[in-house]
């Protein structure tokens, strides 16, 4: 099976990037070249589930991309006027449709993480899947108790993580700094190619660095 891996290292925008409700722009944090992603003003002062909320709010990066493995590198931590709710979540979205309207996702709450000590049951969602527009993490939450689709990570706020992601089909399986936090046998949308994103949501500034797609 042939494999092509594409690597950013996101010093810089990525030829035809497009935001999508966020704002995106090269700093370097820790010594390291990142991206910088975050909602915009009017995105952030929008409504719950209309502007926000496991919708499409991520940096759009070109791929045909439908197998294969994503990884990157993201520090995430609150902005200051973050919602009470907010947790830090940032991830990867995947196999974006090119109108922006049907994609897939995986993201990261680092105030739930366990380095943070929560109380049951946030100590089971600091990683999370949903598949936008039908399978947000609410619907997930009611339809599936069990809580398959998210999980724990031994993680926390204002610290690089890696995010790394393999997808085959509707197999995914999630890693956390190496560690496998969520295997999904089927995950809940149509098998497509599509885009890359780097996703955030309310209450966000996240940095990302070191990107790296392998498609098979």
């Amino acid at each position: 099976m042939s494999t092509q891996t594409i690597t950013y290292d996101l010093g810089t925008l990525p030829e035809g990037a497009r935001p999508k409700s966020v704002t995106a722009s090269p700093i370097t944090v820790d010594g390291r070249q990142a991206l910088r992603v975050s909602l915009t003003e009017e995105a952030s002062k929008g409504e719950p589930n209309v502007d926000f909320v496991d919708m499409p709010t991520f940096l759009m990066i070109p791929a045909e991309f439908k197998d294969g493995t994503i990884s990157v590198n993201l520090l995430s931590k609150l902005r200051d006027d973050a919602p009470p709710h907010a947790r830090g979540f940032a991830g990867l979205a995947y196999r974006i449709s090119d109108s922006e309207d049907v994609f897939e996702a995986v993201y990261i709450r680092p105030l739930n993480g366990l380095k943070t000590k929560p109380e049951p049951p946030r100590d089971k969602r600091a990683v999370q899947y949903f598949a936008y527009p039908d399978w947000r993490y609410e619907r997930l939450r009611q339809e599936y108790p069990d809580g398959r689709f998210e999980a724990g990570a031994n993680i926390g706020p204002a610290e690089w993580i890696n995010l790394t992601l393999e997808i085959h089909g509707t197999h995914l399986t999630v890693f956390v700094d190496g560690a496998e936090c969520i295997s999904l046998d089927k995950t809940k949308a149509e098998v497509t190619t599509g885009n890359i994103g780097l996703f955030v949501d309310i209450g966000t500034e996240a940095f990302f660095s070191e990107l790296r797609i392998t498609q098979r």
